[in-house]
């Protein structure tokens, strides 16, 4: 007779096999070793699923069939059939058996191995999803674990209780069988259909005690006492569960057990686990030929069933040798090595065990996901040099400590443990944002059919840089209005916007968080008063909708004005995360994009950024962990965006939401953007590059400046866009990798405190001016025709050191004589932004980098305020700074007894008294007269 039927037949010893994988059981062979081999069940193994989803041409057709979808339900939907499908084959023996065999185990998420709640929840879950009888849930007996034994018992489903090495905490789990079959008498469930088994692990007790007994035996100065030792080695996991089923005998047995065997119960059976031989010094079948018994189980991996069949010699064994057993471990503790302790090592080494496994699995099906998707998934190639390594273990760190689950589960701990749980509501806000399409198409109906002809945006930061990317990206769409941004206080900024449009058929959309920021209100003061001098002030109203969050100043004045619809933002979203929440929609179904089809592509993100995909294959992980290491490991804090013709404006968001993330506590990335390429050499070693390519409009010279770069050793991530249509991925990337990169920075990438400082300084100043009329008279350092300069006491003391004279340039000369390598260059413009005036700023900061190998930024105020400002005055004190102001035509605003030309001066003696409290190196150079010129004397200077 085969001896494994033997094992059944004459020991009652059920034999289940380790393994259960689609193709095995589709295949016909679990029927075959059910019928042949004397198999009485399979348990799940992550690790041949994981090797069946590899390789198995049926699960790649489920996988291209079920689509974009989450890893983890990509995996559910493969793993519940196998395990239906193993449930129904065994069926047969379950039936026969009078339900005590034929069962198929599968594992709760090894993730939740330490939460008693979660457990619970997902074994309820799995039990009902799977629907069948025959089904063990697989619980670890950790102490979160044991509870939830006793109540999922309680529940009367089957429970697989698995990492059990240690007699003490075999017994409290055979309690909480007990307790819980107990409970579900007393609420009138049927306990004679409940099963369960304790897995009590073999061979790893006697891997681990080897080792122990290994450095014993080195430090031991008896000879005898030595050979006493090496006498133990391979005998203890034996002699532990020998004893364990002592242990069984003695706890189903008695009054207490006699009161549910009476009412059908059945007893937990021990069950075997890990019995595949690890010493090749030891017999290959040593864990099944010491190990059988009546009532137990023995989990057999296949090569160890093979031996088995081939050699494998049947005997009451389990009960032989009880008393060795004792002296055997009593000189294992004479020996000073506590069981109790390796025990519990096991179950931690264990369940980390389980989580690798698990990762490998589900990081199978995201390879294949990804693989699947094409190029609907925007694709990531990283080039990194010498950055490699420290990425990699970056990866395994993340991956080994769950940051990305707990990412996802909202653990502040992962940043700096202080308020960044409140502020992770873009986390989901596509999904929520989905169940609202229609509202937002029906906005867009609404705007089209009123025939408007401009949308524009009055925001500021966040609530505007994102939509400035859609309205340049996606251009106007047939029927709908043109987007246009006003996102500066310059008055001709203001007056050319409104030259532009036709205020009777224009719509303002005005985004204010929490409807207090000042350049929000002040262009709505403006377009209101004069939409009302237009239109009348009983229609002005309905040429305007606001985004704000619930509760804010901006509604109660929305509704009080009589605009045409309020919005609603997340509280639980800063502005920077802000652009797929209704900030980025509401401007994107007025200027009339598919508001679903956009959503569905960031959808495509998020699913890839997901909790359940391991980091190394997690895009947006990947990616915040190369910009955080490259930092914090190489000094590598200069984040150059290099983007394709057509999606180039994705630059300046993603500035925004890097610069004003991680700029703080002196720590920080520096975002560089709109900086023309160049040849390697003209770089310092301080620059990581981010490419967005996009397939159908890649510019040559971008991909050989590229190449280039790569080739010199610099750190590059290339991003390939197929169109413009995935887009929207690219957000919810950034942001993922923004929160990372904070994280390994290890500050909180959530809070601006000093964005705040300088609102609550411009605040002040603005408030002084409307009393006294204008803002306070300032005293230059230098002065001629053409420049008035200005600076505080210690940095004008540091430049007259360096050389600062009597005429600007000196000064000028002096500033940027402080520049040393790894530094930046940011000019700080608060001039109308245009093409005019950016061509100077641009050749400058060319020329500075060519002469002095730094990053260089051209920033126009106020818009920088609420987005690089953070970084240049909370983040690493390595910036150079030269804020340009200059005077223009003042323009009244409604209400207000100052107009913009003061607005943008506080803004800007704001911005310059926040970084001269944080010791920044600033010089402020004030142009007299005519702007352009003014600009071009400056490039001079810098050149």
């Amino acid at each position: 007779m085969n001896p494994l039927k033997r094992l059944h037949a004459e020991q009652d010893q059920a034999v289940w096999l380790d393994f259960v994988a689609r193709g095995f059981v589709q295949k016909g062979g679990l029927k075959r070793l059910v019928e042949e081999d004397g198999l009485r069940g399979v348990t799940s193994n992550p690790a041949i699923f994981e090797k069946a989803i590899g390789h198995s041409d049926e699960y790649d057709d489920a996988l291209k069939a079920a689509g974009d979808q989450r890893v983890i339900d990509l995996y559910e939907g493969l793993a519940i059939a196998d395990i239906q499908a193993a449930a129904d084959v065994l069926r047969p023996v379950y039936e026969a058996s009078g339900g005590q065999d034929g069962f198929v185990s599968l594992e709760v998420s090894p993730y939740l191995a330490l939460n008693t709640a979660e457990t619970l929840d997902e074994a309820r879950r799995l039990h009902k999803a799977v629907a069948r009888d025959n089904l063990m849930v697989k619980v670890p007996a950790t102490p979160a674990g044991i509870p939830a034994i006793r109540d999922l018992t309680a529940d009367g489903i089957n429970i697989n209780v698995t990492l059990l090495f240690a007699q003490g905490a075999y017994e409290d789990v055979a309690n909480a069988y007990i307790d819980g079959l107990e409970t579900f008498a007393r609420s009138g469930g049927n306990i004679g259909r409940v099963a369960s088994v304790a897995s009590f692990f073999v061979s790893r007790i006697d891997a681990a005690v080897d080792t122990l007994l290994d450095d014993t035996i080195a430090a031991a100065s008896d000879p005898d006492e030595a050979a006493a030792l090496e006498g133990l080695k391979g005998k203890v996991a034996i002699a532990n569960a020998k004893l364990a089923y002592q242990r069984y005998k003695r706890l189903f047995a008695g009054e207490r057990w006699q009161a549910l065997a009476d009412k059908g119960a059945h007893p937990q059976r021990l069950l075997w686990a890990s019995t595949g031989t690890k010493n090749k010094a030891y017999s290959d079948v040593l864990y099944v030929e010491e190990l059988i018994g009546p009532n137990t189980v023995n989990t057999i991996p296949p090569a160890t069933m093979d031996a088995f069949r081939d050699h494998g010699k049947v005997r009451a064994s389990l009960e032989e040798g009880v008393d060795e057993a004792e002296r055997v471990l009593a000189h294992l503790a004479k020996a000073g090595i506590d069981l109790d302790a390796v025990a519990r090592q096991l179950v931690e080494e264990g369940v980390q065990l389980f989580v690798d496994a698990a990762d490998k699995l589900l990081g199978a099906v995201a390879g294949k996901r990804q693989t699947f998707l094409g190029e609907g998934l925007d694709r990531q190639a990283l080039a990194l040099g010498s950055l490699d390594e420290p990425v990699k273990r970056a990866i395994e760190t993340w991956r080994k400590e769950g940051l990305v689950r707990r990412l996802w589960q909202r653990d502040a701990s992962v940043w700096s443990g202080a308020d960044e749980a409140q502020w992770l509501g873009w986390l989901t806000i596509v999904d929520d944002e989905v169940t609202k399409a229609a509202d937002y198409a029906a906005f867009s109906a609404e705007v089209k059919q009123e025939g408007f002809t401009d949308a524009v945006v009055l925001g500021m930061g966040g609530s505007s840089l994102g939509p400035e990317v859609l309205a340049e990206t996606f251009g106007p769409q047939a029927g709908f209005p043109r987007l246009r941004i006003l996102d500066s206080t310059d008055p001709d900024e203001v007056r050319a916007v409104e030259a532009a449009v036709n205020l009777e058929r224009t719509l303002f959309i005005v985004a204010s968080k929490s409807g207090s920021t000042l350049e929000p209100n002040v262009f709505r003061d403006y377009f209101l008063g004069r939409m009302r001098d237009v239109v009348g002030p009983d229609k002005a109203g309905r040429h305007f909708v606001a985004v704000t969050d619930p509760g804010s100043a901006m509604e109660t004045a929305a509704k009080e004005d009589g605009f045409r619809r309020i919005f609603h933002g997340v509280k639980q979203i800063g502005g920077r995360y802000s652009v797929l929440s209704a900030f980025g929609l509401v401007p994107a179904a007025a200027m009339g994009l598919d508001v679903t089809a956009f959503l569905e592509s960031a959808r495509t993100m998020v699913r890839s950024c997901g909790s359940d995909v391991p980091p190394d294959l997690n895009p947006g992980v990947q990616l915040g962990l190369v910009l955080g290491k490259a930092a914090t490991e190489q000094g590598r804090d200069k984040v150059t965006l290099i983007a394709s013709p057509g999606i180039d404006t994705f630059g300046a968001w993603a500035e925004q939401l890097i610069a004003e993330s991680t700029g703080k506590e002196g720590k920080g990335l520096i975002p560089i953007d709109n900086e023309p390429l160049a040849a390697p050499a003209a770089y310092g070693q301080d620059r990581v590059f981010v490419y967005l390519r996009l397939d159908a409009g890649a510019d040559a010279g971008q991909d050989a400046a590229v190449t280039a770069l790569e080739e010199a050793g610099h750190p590059v991530v290339r991003i390939a866009l197929a169109s413009k249509a995935s887009l929207p991925q690219e957000f919810f990337r950034f942001e993922i990798a923004t929160a990372v990169a904070g994280a390994v920075l290890g500050i909180n990438p959530f809070d601006q405190p000093d964005v705040e400082a300088s609102k609550i300084k411009t605040r002040e100043l603005f408030s002084a001016a409307e009393t006294d009329g204008a803002l306070p008279a300032e005293t230059p350092v230098a002065e001629d025709d053409g420049f008035a300069l200005f600076t505080d006491a210690a940095n004008a003391d540091a430049l007259r050191q360096a050389g600062a004279g009597s005429d600007p340039e000196s000064w000028i000369k002096a500033q940027i004589g402080r520049v040393e390598a790894g530094d930046y260059v940011a000019l700080l413009a608060y001039v109308t932004r245009n093409p005019e005036h950016l061509k100077p700023l641009q050749q400058a900061r060319v020329a500075l980098r060519e002469a002095r190998h730094v990053a260089t930024c051209a920033e126009f105020g106020p818009r920088f305020l609420h987005s690089t400002g953070q970084a240049y005055k909370g983040g690493p004190d390595s910036g150079v700074f030269l804020q340009i102001t200059s005077e223009a035509p003042d323009l009244a605003i409604p209400g207000r007894s100052l107009g913009f030309a003061t607005v943008i001066a506080a803004q800007a003696r704001g911005d310059f008294g926040v970084l001269s409290e944080r010791g920044r190196r600033a010089l402020r150079v004030h142009i007299k007269g005519d702007v352009a010129k003014g600009l071009d004397r400056l490039k001079t200077a810098l050149s």
